[in-house]
């Protein structure tokens, strides 16, 4: 409507038929799924397993709750649903709660309803607007999600009795549509319980008040599984009421890893400095994650995020900048002399089971990082290729490398050992010298990790021998 009904007689001659918040978010999902667009466009590797769920509980009209790790995107799937409600709805002008004009709940719309009748005011409310959220932590307070009584609006001469003295949470102002807990089991006990009415019986008591609120509202929660459980910081009735539960995961393929982290940071020119980053320098920070998501020493149940493979992303662009800025290159390429940053960028996101010592986490890192690039390397070289390569240096030639060397300082090295050039023109095109510089190292650290050269190491120095 380019006019929108500004009155309640105006929003009944419109033909405007209103629905529940189940009914609308039913509707417009059912009507995407007919014409095959993308409700959950950015959510990557749910496809066949998440999303499928998600849209049974929706068709559903349930209440959902999210279990996974840290790093899952269980608040961006929550999020991701307030584009499945109408772009706008009307409701009582200035109402606290969105009062449906057709049938009011609060004492405030109910009286004003009944003294303007049709000329009763409306005004209409985008989709943001009905949405709500809290990060639940032990000191959420019973006020903050339902409300509490207004000392202000007691001063101003109202009544403990008068409906009207109430402030209202969260909760509540979300109504007609989405409210998210996020972390649900660090609510305190009594506060969960304040929930089983809003979710069910649809009442509040706040101070002693009996208010009845018909609250259209679907409550959407996260938890972590481990909290989740009967032995877990959980109200067992209060998970009674979320009708379905939601299991997320991270990233069974390399690919869909890559894909989330491209799409978390940017990847624009860095002061005229094109980035160019190879395939299998992507595939090396995202085997290490996965490296650690089934290492004994980390502990599983805390996860191990996405979020470290983005931190470790940005750090080693970060360090070839570094180099590109100090000799003025034209690009920046990371390469495996880049790798030893990514420890700062690592620290503190691995929880170490117990018993290990915080000092080891470092040996654990680089452990971690040779099975990335040995897994890689492995799937790109075809280990008969690269034997001209080893007798070169089986001949008693080194060759020293360091993330602080010119990519131009490898053109005559990549040429002189024989067959190294072959190696690299079969990882793909690699037409800059950066790329080059980028190439080699990885076959050189990929031959030293197969038992093939030995290998010194200083810090993002490197020398191999045979």
């Amino acid at each position: 409507m380019t006019n929108k009904p500004a009155t309640l007689g105006e929003l009944k001659q419109s033909g405007y038929q209103p629905r529940s918040v189940r009914q609308e978010l039913r509707d417009n999902l059912a009507a995407c799924l007919a014409s095959g667009n993308d409700v959950f466009e950015g959510i990557v590797g749910y496809r066949d397993t998440v999303i499928p769920e998600v849209e049974n509980a929706i068709l559903s009209g349930h209440h959902m709750v999210f279990l996974g790790e840290r790093g899952q995107a269980k608040t961006r799937i929550a999020r991701s649903l307030v584009s499945l409600l109408d772009e706008s709805v009307p409701a009582v002008s200035g109402c606290e709660i969105n009062d449906e004009p057709f049938a009011p709940v609060c004492a405030r719309c109910k009286q004003l309803s009944h003294e303007r009748g049709d000329a009763l005011p409306v005004s209409w409310i985008g989709r943001e607007q009905r949405y709500g959220e809290k990060l639940a932590t032990p000191d959420v307070a019973m006020a903050d999600l339902l409300g509490e009584i207004d000392p202000v609006k007691l001063a101003e001469g109202r009544y403990m009795s008068d409906e009207e003295v109430l402030h209202f949470g969260l909760i509540p102002r979300s109504n007609r549509g989405l409210f998210t807990i996020n972390e649900l089991p660090d609510l305190a006990e009594k506060v969960q319980v304040g929930l089983f009415n809003v979710m069910e019986e649809k009442d509040i008591q706040l101070k002693g008040h009996k208010v009845r609120l018909p609250l259209d509202i679907v409550v959407v929660a996260t938890a972590n599984p481990e909290d989740y459980t009967s032995r877990g910081r959980i109200v067992t009735p209060l998970k009674d009421r979320f009708d379905s539960q939601i299991r997320t995961h991270y990233p069974y393929r390399l690919e869909d890893e890559i894909k989330i982290v491209e799409g978390e940071i940017s990847l624009a020119p860095r002061d005229g400095r094109e980035l160019r980053i190879p395939q299998f320098m992507k595939e090396i920070v995202a085997q290490f994650t996965h490296a650690a998501r089934s290492a004994p020493e980390v502990t599983q149940s805390s996860g191990v995020s996405v979020r470290v493979s983005i931190s470790n992303y940005e750090t080693l662009l970060a360090n070839a900048e570094k180099r590109a800025l100090r000799h003025n290159e034209a690009e920046i390429v990371p390469r495996i002399s880049d790798l030893h940053a990514m420890a700062a960028s690592t620290g503190g996101k691995l929880e170490l089971e117990y018993g290990i010592e915080p000092d080891a986490e470092g040996e654990l890192i680089d452990r971690l990082l040779g099975v990335a690039v040995k897994k890689t390397f492995d799937s790109y070289v075809d280990m008969a290729s690269v034997e001209p390569v080893l007798d070169y240096i089986g001949e008693g030639w080194g060759v020293q490398v360091s993330d602080d060397m010119p990519s131009n300082d490898y053109l005559d090295g990549i040429s002189s050992i024989d067959g190294l050039h072959d190696v690299i023109e079969g990882l793909g095109p690699m037409e800059s010298p950066g790329l080059m510089a980028s190439a080699a190292e990885f076959v050189l650290e990929g031959l030293h990790l197969n038992g093939k050269l030995n290998r010194d190491r200083e810090g993002g120095r490197y020398a191999y021998r045979a």
